[in-house]
This record gives C-alpha cells, sequence and structure tokens, in this order.
C-alpha cells in the first residue's frame, strides 16, 4: 500500500505531523511520500534536512489514499489534484473547524487502520460550473464546496436572477448568491442562512447574499437540475465568481453561469465511524 502525505505547510509548522504520521504508517508496513499541495516558492517556510518532498501527480499514479493535514480549504485543494486519479482523501484537521477532515490531531494513531483496511470510502457529488460569454465558454471549474457570486464594489449591490432548467425560482437584489452541494451546505451558505443538508445527500443549495427583499429565500434542488444565474444589470457595476475560494473571475454583463451535477465525485475516508450530526454538534458547539 501506498499513501502520499500532503500537509499544508503554512499549518503544519516544519512537517511535524506529516512526519509523525509518516512514522505510524511506515510502522504499519505503509509506503508514505510527502508532497506538498501547492508550491512555496518566495516564502521563508523551511523544512527538516531529512524530509524530502517529492511532486504529488507523480506520486499520486500509483497512490492508494491521500491523506491532507490542513483545514478544508487544503482538502478542497487537494481534491481536484485526487479526483484526477480516482484516489481517495482522507482529510487530518489543523484547522479551527474542518467538517471534511476525519481525523483529529490527536487522533493520528488511528491511521495505522488504513494498513489493514480497517476504514469506508463515502463519495461526495460534485458541481460542474461554467461561464458562457457571447455564445462560448470563457470559464469552467468543479465545485466540492460551492460557487460563488459577489459583488464588487462595496457600497453596490447586484440584481440576481436565478432559474431552474430555465424556470425562474428567484430574482432579487443583494450582495450575490451561493450555490453550492451539500457538503458546502455547512460552509458560506450556512453562514448565510442557508440550510444545512446531509453531505452524502444529492441536491443543489441556491442561497441569497444579504437579500435586499423580505422574501428572497434559500431553495434545495434535484440534483438533476441545471441552476442558470444572470446578472439583471451590470452597468457600473462588478461581479465575481469563485468556486471553492479560488482566484476570482470577473463577470460581464450579459454573462451566464451554468451550475449542475458533475459526473465526478470526490471520494472521503472514513476512519472514526462519527455520524454527520455527531461531528456537525462538535464543530457548531466548539465556535
Amino acid at each position: 500500500m501506498k499513501i502520499v502525505l500532503s500537509p499544508n505547510p503554512f499549518r503544519d509548522k516544519g512537517l511535524k505531523v506529516a512526519q509523525a504520521a509518516a512514522r505510524i504508517l511506515n510502522n504499519a508496513g505503509v509506503e508514505t511520500k510527502i508532497c506538498l499541495p501547492f508550491s512555496v516558492e518566495g516564502s521563508d517556510l523551511k523544512f527538516p534536512k531529512q524530509v524530502s518532498c517529492c511532486d504529488m501527480h507523480e506520486e499520486l499514479r500509483d497512490a492508494d489514499i491521500l491523506v491532507c493535514f490542513g483545514g478544508d480549504g487544503t482538502i478542497l485543494h487537494a481534491a481536484k489534484d485526487a479526483n484526477s486519479y480516482g484516489i481517495p482523501i482522507l482529510g487530518v484537521n489543523l484547522g479551527s473547524v474542518g467538517f471534511m477532515a476525519e481525523v483529529e490531531q490527536s487522533e493520528l494513531p488511528l491511521l495505522s487502520k488504513l494498513a489493514v483496511g480497517k476504514y469506508t470510502v463515502e463519495s461526495r457529488m460534485m458541481l460542474s460550473v461554467e461561464v458562457r460569454r457571447e455564445g462560448r465558454t470563457v470559464y469552467s471549474d468543479l465545485a466540492l464546496n460551492d460557487a460563488v457570486i459577489t459583488k464588487g464594489a462595496v457600497a453596490r449591490v447586484v440584481e440576481i436572477e436565478v432559474k431552474s432548467d430555465k424556470v425562474p425560482i428567484t430574482a432579487f437584489s443583494g450582495d450575490g448568491v451561493i450555490i453550492s452541494t451539500p457538503t458546502g451546505s455547512t460552509a458560506y451558505s450556512m453562514s448565510a442562512g442557508g440550510p444545512i443538508v446531509e453531505p452524502t445527500a444529492e441536491n443543489i443549495i441556491v442561497t441569497p447574499i444579504c437579500p435586499h427583499v423580505v422574501n428572497a429565500r434559500a431553495f434545495v434542488l434535484d440534483h438533476r437540475r441545471t441552476v442558470s444565474v444572470r446578472m439583471r444589470s451590470m452597468s457600473r457595476k462588478t461581479a465575481y465568481l469563485s468556486v471553492d475560494g479560488g482566484k476570482a473571475f470577473r463577470l460581464c454583463g450579459g454573462d451566464a453561469m451554468n451550475i449542475r451535477q458533475s459526473e465526478t465525485k470526490t471520494h472521503l475516508v472514513r476512519l472514526t465511524g462519527r455520524s454527520f450530526y455527531e461531528i456537525m454538534t462538535q464543530k457548531l458547539g466548539r465556535m
């Protein structure tokens, strides 16, 4: 068995947690490789001489599991790489909340269960996100959590129209809108007043951000729907699209965003047997 360990070096200082995990897994007979999830060139980060960081894509080719060390952002970033190779992800939480992480730092010895196959794999739906401009696709990405459309200038609002399978479902002025998966329902969508949905469900959640009307509500749609979002008026205004908290894409007047369920799924490793409700109570109770 081969496991790739991917620590966020800004959270795992000196890669100490990743090294501890490597020792546990090596003692259980598992081959491990440490690969950084992103380039740290230009930073002042320093790693121990005994740690050799390998190329992520090269090592994922024949890996069985990818273990991420950090918060949910680290897992979201790693999901794109892991999905390219069909590899399940296990998250070790080094952040503040970490809804997607299965193991806390204090539970590292549980990793030895991977060596003997004492784990399950859970599938999570993803969203395919595209922006159409003048009849052509100018942006496309996959979301495990959400696609967020937000206003540009602080003092202005955007006018948004949302359709489901070309049928209007809501229109409002506000700060933006969140289109999320059930996995993302406990992220920005929840903070904006959206519903909490079991992460293994298959739904598309539409949550307005600070709407300027009292009757704008969140919607939970069937996973087979295609959600379309348009800005009703963009003169002298700007809006941006961000997928899973990534780099913002600037939208132009007339752009149409189409969001639908992707054929790609993210696979998360489960070790502890904790239910979603236990995790939710633990995480939210801590805040």
